[in-house]
């Protein structure tokens, strides 16, 4: 199977080795000469198991197409596939839980992407709803930003939030967004509810409409000096509180 020119790339051992294992179409990869023989043998089972094309390589080839943050492996994937709302529901209803989404607000900065699919695998949220105009999609580093997660994760592209917003409390989820204004702490968020959390964009935050078609706003308490958190470290935070009201610890 050769490489197609509509193919992405991904680099790192950990997003290869989970493209693989997750059944994604993998055209190719490439391993760095050097790459620790372990590594090497488990990727070329993979691939075979795959159907892929497996070469080895210099590594200064690696490091001409790539940043050169390829931990000596890199492979060329179909593009990513984005999912439906009603997947997400699905996905939910198979697990016996009650819908937990999140929803982001124009996001632009790939990283947070990749570190929010991360926190979402991590936290058992159901999926990830983004615009399909002025946010990041589904790249090559997101993929390597989420260490895996992206093949777990599954990513819904909207054309209109503020319209999906209202679809989602049509069915009966809510919707809570946050806000450095809000009154409510965030610890104070109730995890026996069908939820979806929205999360702005890492500068303006969320939207005038978005943030008053949501049920409600929280905030986070902020006592230092700087006034707001990174948009995934924030996200973490709302995500791991409501894993906690769901999973209280006995």
């Amino acid at each position: 199977m050769s490489q197609r020119q509509d193919d992405e790339m991904i680099i790192g051992k950990n997003p290869v080795i989970a493209a693989l294992e997750a059944e994604r179409t993998v055209n190719k990869v490439l391993l760095s000469e050097q790459l620790n023989i372990n590594v090497q043998k488990k990727i070329i089972s993979l691939g075979k198991a795959a159907g892929a094309v497996v070469q080895t390589v210099p590594r200064k080839r690696l490091d001409q197409i790539t940043d050169g943050n390829h931990q000596g492996v890199a492979a060329y994937v179909a593009p990513y596939p984005y999912s439906d709302l009603d997947d997400l529901f699905d996905r939910a209803e198979e697990k016996g839980e009650l819908p937990f989404f999140i929803i982001l607000d124009e996001l632009e900065d790939p990283h947070n992407l990749g570190s929010i699919m991360r926190t979402a695998d991590a936290t058992g949220a159901h999926g990830i709803i983004i615009p399909k105009r002025r946010s990041v999609g589904l790249t090559a580093t997101v993929a390597k930003t989420a260490a895996g997660a992206i093949e777990h994760v599954p990513v819904v592209r909207v054309t209109n939030i503020a319209a999906t917003v209202d679809e989602l409390k049509a069915r009966n989820v809510w919707v809570v967004g946050t806000a450095a204004d809000a009154d409510e702490d965030y610890r104070k968020l109730d995890g026996a509810i069908p939820i979806a959390l929205v999360v702005g964009n890492e500068g303006k935050g969320i939207s005038r409409l978005v943030k008053k078609k949501c049920d409600w706003t929280v905030s986070l308490p902020m006592q230092g000096h700087v006034s707001s958190l990174n948009a995934s470290v924030a996200c973490a935070l709302l995500l791991y509180e409501v894993r906690r009201k769901r999973t209280p610890v006995e």
